[in-house]
């Protein structure tokens, strides 16, 4: 009974990451969960490659189409992965109070909301993951340990580059052109300034067209009202509106992940548990740094399906 009513008492946000949280052997945690073999065979057949190996298989710099990291694979592994978990998490009984996702991971989130179905996810992310491979323009990079007014008075200063995740009050990632980016890294006092391995500058101006792209591929999909709040990158604030999701959604391609103002609404409850849904644990570790007494939980494998 105590346990119940705790449960009634708490906020419970469910949050999905999104790149960089991929790893090998990530499937084979949840392949004795109801529906695993199902839904990475329909995503296989979809993608025309097989899923459930490339999770399992260390990286081929040879072969990229059978590499982890690549994203054409990483987004689809990613959202898989934590589709299942949730679904899992729903079969025991439990529910959020609301949901967020990191950049892919807000896909998840509305799937979650019943906003989209899982075989809706799979078009639209095999969509959205080809347009980014070929934006094929700019990079990104991490900063950590920065001083966020030296970092604002740059970023003015310094054309093509722009904050495309806002992770945290100590770390954000960077993206724009090359040589504004080798600019910035020149002037910028940090811990570390670390270039990603991704194919272009994600959620900045530079996605303008494949944003456009998706979006009118978004005009084909139907958004259904969501069973519980989202909380989306480009609008950190709870919404429950369909078309307004949809809105969102389409922008969030070519503007920033807002991923601290998001632990900030988090934050004004004063009795959060806060669960990372997904593999790794990027956002748990961006919540202890940044959230103050607050519960965190870790969701990644089937012999963990509660908290």
């Amino acid at each position: 009974m105590g346990l119940n009513q705790n449960r009634i008492i708490m906020t419970v946000a469910w949050v999905f990451p999104g790149q960089g949280s991929q790893k090998i052997g990530m499937a084979k945690q949840i392949e004795n969960l109801p529906n695993t073999k199902e839904k990475f065979s329909y995503a296989s057949e979809v993608f025309e490659r097989n899923l459930f190996e490339i999770c399992e298989l260390a990286p081929e710099p040879t072969n990229p189409l059978s590499d982890l990291n690549n994203t054409i694979n990483t987004q689809i592994c990613l959202f898989l992965v934590e589709s299942i978990l949730l679904d899992a998490l729903k079969d025991n009984g439990l529910k959020p109070t609301y949901v967020a996702g990191h950049s892919l991971g807000e896909i998840t989130a509305l799937y979650c909301a019943d906003v989209f179905t899982f075989e809706d996810c799979i078009s639209l992310i095999k969509v959205r993951s080809q347009l980014m491979v070929n934006a094929g323009k700019g990079s990104m990079a991490a900063v950590i340990g920065f001083e966020r007014n030296q970092l604002d008075s740059l970023l003015k200063k310094i054309d093509d580059v722009v904050i495309a995740n806002d992770n945290s009050s100590s770390q954000v990632v960077l993206s724009g052109s090359n040589e504004a980016i080798d600019n910035l890294s020149s002037e910028i006092s940090c811990k570390r300034f670390l270039k990603l391995n991704v194919s272009g500058a994600f959620h900045s101006p530079f996605m303008n067209d494949p944003a456009a792209k998706f979006s009118e591929y978004l005009k084909k999909i139907k958004f259904k009202k969501p069973s519980f709040p989202v909380i989306s990158n480009y609008e950190p604030k709870f919404c429950s509106d369909s078309n307004e999701l949809k809105i969102r959604l389409e922008n969030q391609m070519c503007n920033g992940v807002r991923w601290r103002e998001t632990m900030d609404l988090m934050a004004k409850d004063n009795d959060l548990h806060f669960v990372e849904i997904g593999p790794s644990n990027v956002l748990s570790g961006l919540a202890k740094r940044h959230l103050k007494n607050v519960k965190i939980s870790q969701v990644s494998s089937s012999d963990q399906i509660t908290y």
